[in-house]
């Protein structure tokens, strides 16, 4: 049986990415035709909900500044409860406007100027989209309890706003230098640590374009030192960013997360960054696109559930109830060779008609049919790759394959022949990816409703998708020399400011980017990558 795992959320968007990813983890429990082949134990604990009834909950620590939770008490367990108002009351209505019209939200489609909804353009929400009414904060979607222990609010920052925000990666590392703060979360940490049968490691949700990504750098620290046999698997999550923003802005952020990458790398024994941007540079590429999902990239509700489905997937191979590999176990296999980032990449859904054999769905396509979601350049040999995880969930093991190699044998064939000479490994679980509310209802009509390809489109008044077969792996591959040395050639330290330097050692960054180019390296695979290299270093 696998052992257990505490988890941290270090900002805002983490927090989005993990309401989703415990709500996955809820609904798979709620499956009355579970198989149960990944252990809920391995993330969840097990508490008493109202009313005595054993209630699932993530052994998990949240750091969130001021206004990020909403009502969410600290306690974790619901809103704040109303307080009634003894003044005067004024009401002030807005003349012309239909009754139930509560006007457009930020993120919602653009209307024409007779009151029609816009065109659904790339990334805006669907005709007949079932969102949740309010989701600007994860606390709207957040379907599980959280232990008393689990909600952490800085207070000395403000979530939103102009100014009182924690913008610079050296205002999140003075924040774990302050002694208070750190007991505090030395505190919460124990306590989830301690309840533990077997520790197998942490894995640290940390927002990599804002401050967090300094408290990221600063509590991968901690783990390492005080944690140093247990695996530490970190997440570097970065929304969709404008394209069109404030070049000042713009630059701490790209300043936030090669800093983040350089020290998130050096305390972890993996580090992944996820995001659905095309690019992380101070000119962002379009996001992706998925061919049976229309989400709106705007919308951090929709992003990030996208995310957290490739996260579920992703982790599965130390949370087999069938498998005693651990956290260490999978980054010691990715990460040989001085290579601790790696890339995701996820088929959200895998397509396939329902009842096809894997050999048969697999091979319908000339090539893997996912997406790359971190935000690599994508290399031009992609069947370049060093070592790989891959996971596929959803398909039924009976009619996996029509001979007698085993489901896992077929897809590890599979990967040999896209990926020759590649050192991969291969998890086929029966359990699918449930999506069920408040995972957004953003897919295409032409999934059924365990996500598979239909002949005709469902009607609108049709039932939800309920789940979706996902393939996704974690790769060492060429693709995160594009995103490392891209880093380093946009910062130059011509382009250096004071104000994106600040609490800073001008040293110390200087020392990060020397990281970065060498972390870079490690990824070369010929003449060119050298060339290319020698070219940014002379700019």
């Amino acid at each position: 049986m696998p052992g257990e795992a505490v988890t941290l959320q270090l900002g805002h968007y983490s927090g989005c990415v993990g309401a989703h990813w415990w709500g996955l983890q809820a609904a798979a429990l709620r499956s009355p035709d579970e198989h149960n082949e990944l252990r809920a134990a391995a993330l969840l604990r097990f508490g008493r909900g109202p009313g005595g009834t054993e209630s699932p909950e993530p052994r998990l620590v949240a750091l969130e500044l001021k206004g990020g939770v909403g009502a969410l008490r600290a306690d974790g367990e619901g809103t704040e409860p109303l307080v009634s108002w003894d003044g005067a009351v004024a009401d002030y209505r807005e003349r012309g406007r239909a009754p139930g019209d509560s006007g457009s939200r930020r993120g919602d489609a653009a209307g024409d100027a007779k009151g029609n909804p816009g065109a659904a353009g790339p990334g805006s929400s669907p005709a007949g989209s079932q969102d949740t009414p309010s989701t600007r904060l994860w606390s709207d979607y957040l379907s599980v309890n959280l232990h008393p222990k689990s909600l952490y609010v800085i207070r000395q920052y403000l979530h939103d706003g102009d100014c009182g925000c924690l913008e610079g990666f050296g205002q999140g590392e003075s924040l774990l230098q302050d002694p208070a703060c750190v007991e505090e979360l030395e505190d919460r940490l124990h306590f989830f640590v301690e309840e533990c049968d077997y520790l197998q490691g942490f894995q640290v949700l940390c927002d990599l374009h804002n401050g967090f990504s300094g408290v990221g750098a600063r509590v991968t620290e901690l783990l390492r030192d005080e944690y140093a046999r247990k695996g530490i698997l970190t997440w570097g999550l970065t929304p969709v960013l404008s394209a069109v923003g404030d070049p000042q802005k713009s630059f701490y952020r790209l300043m936030n997360t090669a800093l983040g990458i350089a020290h998130l790398s050096r305390h972890s024994s993996l580090l992944c960054p996820l995001s659905l941007n095309g690019s992380l540079g101070l000119k962002p590429e379009p996001p992706v696109t998925f061919p049976y999902i229309k989400y709106n990239a705007s919308l951090s509700y929709h992003s990030s559930a996208i995310l957290a489905a490739a996260l579920d997937t992703l982790t599965a191979p130390y949370r087999l109830c069938s498998s005693q590999a651990s956290m260490l176990h999978l980054a010691d296999s990715l990460t040989f060779s001085g290579r601790k980032v790696v890339a995701a990449w996820a088929a959200l859904p895998l397509p396939g008609p329902a009842g096809s054999s894997l050999p048969d769905v697999l091979g319908a396509h000339q090539d893997v049919p996912w997406q790359l979601l971190s935000s690599c350049e994508e290399h031009k040999k992609l069947s370049s790759c060093f070592a790989q995880s891959a996971v596929l969930r959803g398909m039924c093991r009976e009619k996996a394959s029509r001979q007698r190699e085993s489901p896992e044998q077929v897809l590890q064939h599979y990967l040999h022949m896209q990926f020759p000479g590649a050192f991969s490994t291969a998890h086929v679980l029966q359990q699918p990816c449930h999506t069920q509310a408040p995972f957004p209802q953003f897919f295409s009509p032409l999934l059924s409703t365990r996500g598979f390809l239909r002949d005709r489109a469902r009607g609108s008044s049709s039932a939800a998708v309920g789940s979706i077969p996902v393939l996704a792996a974690l790769q060492s591959c060429p693709a995160v020399l594009g995103l490392l040395s891209g880093l380093c050639r946009e910062l130059r330290p011509r382009r250096w400011g004071g104000s994106c330097t600040a609490g800073l050692e001008l040293d110390d960054v200087q020392e990060a980017l020397e990281e970065l180019r060498s972390l870079a390296q490690c990824y070369e695979t010929g003449p060119a990558a050298d060339g290319s290299e020698d070219e940014a270093d002379s700019d």
